[in-house]
């Protein structure tokens, strides 16, 4: 029998089929061809998160259903975002004593395992609501709920009996039937709870661009707003707009965030940090969010612990290290930057 080098290998060899997921920033589809390369050390992990791959594998067979298995993986990666070998080594070490569990009960397999997490509870919805799609399964009995809701057909106030899984359910399905319509008729009305549980969702999926042409309104709203009365509202708005594939209203709305003093909060840097990474590529949004987070509440500590993490990633740290030199920066941001790396850069 060949020895089994890889996760994705070992898999293969139990006869089931996988899917994979990240779970870092957001829940998003990971191809097997590029975990692969991951594991296979030529690649470093696209989507770092905290210094670490979180990764989700549904696994199902589908003659013996009652062997379908989800598994939840932290694995760390070294200074340059590759995986850690020996920690890849390590898992497969454990799963081969588990064998017999991987086979039976692939869920047991991960019993006990220092790699193994466990998502917080939208996340969790989320990838259930994908695993749903992939298994052609019908979607959670919250589903019927929230698509009446979002339609209308109930009073604004009974958002409390809205399930996320509902929401979530939805927004993996903004595709079919009058999913999207309903939503972009709704965000209009919605009370500012509800309006926040299906911006959470969406920042998971790609809102199309009547659905952003929607949401303008209520950021502007937002910002409008001082903190105590946004309850969280203008986070979550960001965090919807982050994913759109529409670029330039995706730009516009997050230019006017950032030119909003409420972008020196901590929550809304943390939300542009975290989720608007595709959209920090562009040097006119990174450096005004750099200028935020160095004059933002969460002081230096935040600075540093936010920038060490973006320049983690592999797409983002060439264009911050450019932003960092700019010889326009502010005061304030240089400042920022000599605190984290050494005066010596600070000054250059």
């Amino acid at each position: 029998m060949t020895r089994i080098q890889s996760l994705l290998e070992l898999i293969d060899q139990t006869g089931a089929r996988c899917r994979l997921f990240d779970l870092g920033r957001r829940v998003a589809k990971l191809s097997s061809t590029t975990f692969a390369r991951v594991e296979q050390g030529r690649i470093p992990y696209p989507q770092p998160y905290l210094h670490h791959a979180w990764v989700g594998l549904l696994l199902w067979h589908p003659d013996s259903p009652q062997r379908n298995a989800v598994w939840f993986l932290k694995l760390p990666l070294d200074e340059q975002g590759f995986l850690v070998q020996a920690v890849r080594d390590d898992l497969l070490h454990r799963l081969m004593q588990n064998i017999g569990g991987l086979v039976e009960d692939g869920n047991d397999a991960l019993k006990d395992n220092p790699f193994s997490f466990k998502p917080d509870d939208e996340k969790m919805a989320l990838f259930h609501a994908h695993a749903g799609l992939v298994l052609r399964q019908s979607a959670s009995r919250y589903y019927e709920y929230a698509q009446h809701y979002f339609a209308g057909q109930l009073a604004p106030e009974n958002w409390v009996n809205l399930g996320y899984q509902g929401i979530a359910d939805l927004v993996v399905r903004l595709e079919q039937g009058r999913n999207e319509a309903l939503l972009t008729d709704a965000i209009g009305w919605l009370p500012a709870e509800p309006l926040g549980a299906l911006c959470r969702a969406l920042e998971h999926v790609e809102p199309g661009h009547r659905l952003l042409q929607a949401l303008e309104p209520r950021l502007d709203s937002a910002l409008a707003c001082d903190r105590d009365s946004d309850g969280g509202l203008l986070a979550a708005l960001v965090r919807a707009v982050s994913n759109s594939p529409s670029q330039s209203l995706r730009k516009a709305l997050l230019q006017r965030v950032l030119a909003s003093p409420r972008a020196l909060e901590a929550e809304v840097i943390v939300a542009l940090a975290t989720r608007c990474c595709e959209s920090l590529k562009d040097p006119e949004l990174l450096q005004p969010f750099l200028e935020r987070l160095a004059a933002g509440e969460a002081g230096q500590a935040g600075f540093s612990r936010v920038l060490a993490d973006l320049m983690f990633m592999p797409s983002l740290r060439g264009p911050i290290m450019a932003a960092l030199r700019n010889p326009e920066r502010s005061e304030t941001l240089s400042r920022a930057i000599g605190e984290m790396f050494g005066q010596g850069m600070g000054e250059g």
